[in-house]
């Protein structure tokens, strides 16, 4: 099977379970300034798992893009990448448990015709919060699944949780026997080991959200229970195909097979080198097509190291063609993702990125060739090169070698270390408050963004359409497309625009519609085609129009005084707006 008719085969199961079809949304999330990026195909959904009406009923199924980044350094192995998909379906308050783990098993075994002798399945152990979850254990052996293939394990691996506040739960994962042999029946300490050396992956996971959690403690159960079910795209594509690896399906194969030919050196499909470039560059695309530029903040910033990173092992590899990896990576979503077309704009912002890059390392070795006229370079410098100057570290190690120079590595790595403390605990401030904070102050601000997006229109031009958002219980930060510096007196205007919209209190209205009328109707979308065929509209008297999931507020009356804070660049055509409600 390839990956299309794998996709097909999923949606059309789905729909025969009267779940209805939900679109992909972009890999940016919006409002949930808990993260960079969606990591997860629930993470676009938590409102509605939160309680809010979804306009598709409460059956859901989908493929949602995803990155996930902590797992850099594994890329190369067979499972890990740092763009993936993952099939997903929910039940909002409709099914739990036993509709949920029968109908991943009959995806898993008879649409896919995964062997029903190598699946393995976890269970939660029960701790305090919640009992043993001996449910879910009784009912994945009524489908045959042997009691010496089920296993319990604590929260850290059968729990699910958003952070401090909101629903949660324990989960029912399922494993996939990937050895030539087949494993049998194995023991709770040999199954561990198994995951641990991917003899077995992980090929699907129940998450029963029973239960709810505020400021980090679970403090009942929910009336309503929801059940996510989210199964790594890439994973199931390499079993059904037969592949040891992801790398080896037909998602990576044609671009694989550009970089071994085109390189100098004697490599394969296993070669790490290969895998790295193939995996990024499918990242750095999938971002670009969502908007993302290369920058050093933020999602920009992640683009800018995966890219760079491309640029570096390619050029120990001797590979140089990046536009063929391009229509490539192209050719292999186009038909699935309409925004990843545009070959051309894609190329020239990754072509941009290397000439910047190329001269970073020109800068850069000559830094080094300063820090290191009196002999060996220290930890501090070594890392002064690579925070202040861009210049990897792999490249200082390089330069070292040929001249036989020695680098303080371990006084390196403490600088190193120091900065990643400091970054996390940055992090931890700018991006707290769980997966999603729905808290009155966001509600507001979330609102207010729909007033400040129709300001930027009526003051600048219709041009100024949203790049992207992020807000927490402090501010609103808002990108929009814009050439130049905002001036005092726009910024002004803005300001009283909106100022003038909350003083009349003008009604916030929500509308459930399809999405022909929608976009006749005049509202607008903000990242592209994401929707599915019924939609919400959310109107602010007869101002704002845009199709969102919310939360808002009912009347503008309840915002207070809108200010801009901060107007200042994002990246290439495009500005920020950091703005407070006082």
């Amino acid at each position: 099977m390839t990956h299309i008719e794998i996709r097909e085969k999923f949606k059309k199961f789905m729909e025969s379970t009267n779940h209805a079809w939900i679109l992909s949304t972009s890999v940016v999330p919006e409002n949930d300034p808990s993260i960079l990026f969606v990591t997860a195909g629930m993470q676009p959904l938590v409102p509605y798992l939160m309680g809010e009406k979804h306009p598709q009923g409460k059956r859901l199924a989908n493929i949602q893009k995803c990155i996930r980044t902590q797992d850099i350094e594994e890329v190369g192995d067979n499972t890990h990448n740092t763009f993936f998909e993952m099939i997903g379906f929910w039940s909002l308050g409709e099914y739990f448990k036993e509709d949920s783990i029968k109908q991943s098993y009959t995806f898993l075994t008879q649409e896919l015709g995964l062997d029903h002798d190598r699946i393995y399945v976890t269970c939660f152990e029960g701790d305090d919060n919640a009992p043993k979850d001996e449910e879910s254990a009784k009912i994945w052996e009524g489908l045959g699944i042997s009691k010496d293939r089920i296993y319990f394990l604590g929260a850290e691996s059968n729990w699910w949780s958003p952070g401090d506040n909101g629903p949660c739960g324990p989960d029912s994962e399922m494993f996939y026997d990937m050895t030539d042999g087949g494993l049998g029946d194995m023991s709770h300490d040999e199954f561990l080991a198994a995951d641990t050396n991917q003899h077995v992956v992980e090929v699907g996971n129940n998450v029963f959200m029973s239960y709810l959690k505020k400021d980090g403690k679970v403090i009942g159960e929910l009336p309503s229970k929801n059940v996510d079910m989210g199964s790594g795209f890439e994973r199931l594509v390499a079993i059904a195909q037969g592949k040891k690896s992801v790398f080896e399906t037909d998602l990576f194969k044609s671009t694989i097979d550009l970089i071994i030919e085109g390189a100098n050196s004697d490599l394969d499909s296993t070669s790490k080198e290969v895998r790295i470039i193939a995996d990024h560059i499918r990242t750095s695309i999938i971002l670009i097509s969502d908007g993302v530029l290369p920058s050093n903040k933020d999602q920009g910033y992640i683009l800018r190291r995966l890219l760079r990173r491309v640029i570096r092992i390619a050029d120990k590899i001797g590979y140089s063609d990046f536009s063929l990896l391009v229509k490539s990576v192209s050719d292999t979503y186009g038909d699935t993702y309409d925004n990843l077309k545009d070959v051309e704009k894609i190329l020239s912002i990754i072509s941009s990125e290397e000439e910047k890059f190329r001269k970073t390392l020109s800068t850069g070795i000559r830094e080094f060739e300063k820090k290191t006229k009196d002999g060996n370079l220290s930890g501090t410098d070594a890392f002064l090169l690579f925070s202040s100057y861009g210049f990897p570290i792999e490249v200082t190690q390089e330069l070292a070698q040929e001249k036989g120079i020695e680098i303080d590595m371990e006084g390196y790595a403490t600088e190193f270390n120091m900065h990643q403390e400091l970054s996390r605990k940055g992090a931890e401030q700018k991006f707290k408050g769980g997966l999603a904070g729905n808290s009155e102050m966001e509600t507001k601000l979330h609102t207010a963004t729909h007033l400040l997006h129709a300001a930027l229109h009526e003051i600048l031009g219709e041009h100024a359409t949203q790049r992207g958002s992020n807000i927490t219980a402090d501010r609103l930060r808002f990108d929009f497309n814009h050439d130049s510096k905002m001036t005092d007196e726009e910024k002004e205007a803005v300001n009283d625009w909106v100022n003038d919209k909350i003083e009349k209190d003008l009604p916030v209205i929500l509308e459930e519609m399809n999405i022909k009328e929608a976009k006749s109707s005049g509202a607008t979308g903000l990242f592209g085609d994401k929707y599915g065929d019924i939609v919400t509209v959310y109107s602010i008297g007869d101002v704002s129009k845009e199709l969102c999931g919310g939360p808002h507020v009912t009347r503008t009356g309840e915002l207070g005084k809108f200010r801009i804070k901060k107007e200042e660049a994002s990246s290439a055509g495009v500005r920020r707006i950091k703005a407070v409600l006082e």
